[in-house]
C-alpha cells in the first residue's frame, strides 16, 4: 500500500520507478504524537535512501489534540541533502476506539475488531473505515507523500524551508 501511495503521488510530477525497501522506523509500532510519527517517517526515508535518488518514508500514528485522539500520518522525502515533509488527513477516532488506543492497544487490531474484518490496516485502512470509504489508506498516504515531494517537484521552496 505504501508503494502504491508513493507511485500515485509521483505519477503527475515525474517519471519514476518505485521500489519498496523494508526499513525500521526506529519508533514504536504505534507511534504516539505528531513528533514521534514524523520522526519515524524521517528515519524510514533516511534508511531507504542509499542507492536511490530519493528516500521516501511513511509513518502512521495517533495523536491527542483538542481533547480527542486522532489518526495521523506523516511522510518524509530526502535526497540526502534536502528534506520535504507532508501529512495526510487527520481523522478523529471514535470515543470507544480512542479509549482503547489510549489504554495502550494498537489501532490496527482495535479496528479489525470494530470493523469485523482482518487486516483493516493493510486494506482500506482506518481512514477508509472511518470515512465509509470516502478516502482509503492509499489515498490518505498518497496525499502525505505528495506534500513531502513539494521541494523536489517545484521551485517554490528555498533551503530555509528544508531543514
Amino acid at each position: 500500500m505504501k508503494r502504491a501511495a508513493t507511485e500515485r503521488a509521483l505519477a503527475s510530477t515525474r517519471e519514476a520507478t518505485v521500489e519498496a525497501v523494508p526499513v525500521d522506523s526506529g519508533v514504536p509500532e504505534q507511534p504516539v504524537g505528531h513528533e514521534e510519527t514524523r520522526r519515524g517517517a524521517r528515519r524510514r526515508a533516511e534508511r531507504a535512501l542509499p542507492g536511490y535518488d530519493l528516500g521516501v518514508g511513511i509513518e502512521g500514528g495517533v495523536a491527542d489534540r483538542f481533547g480527542e485522539c486522532w489518526l495521523v500520518m506523516w511522510a518524509a522525502v530526502t535526497d540526502g541533502e534536502r528534506w520535504g515533509h507532508g501529512t495526510g488527513p487527520s481523522l478523529p477516532l471514535p470515543g470507544h476506539v480512542a479509549e482503547r488506543v489510549r489504554a495502550g492497544e494498537e489501532l490496527g487490531p482495535v479496528m479489525d475488531e470494530v470493523v469485523g474484518q482482518e487486516d483493516v490496516a493493510r486494506n482500506q485502512g482506518a481512514a477508509g473505515a472511518l470515512t465509509g470509504g470516502s478516502i482509503d489508506r492509499e489515498a490518505a498516504l498518497a496525499s502525505a507523500v505528495a506534500g513531502a515531494l513539494g521541494p523536489f517537484v517545484t521551485d517554490y521552496y528555498s533551503s530555509v524551508w528544508n531543514r
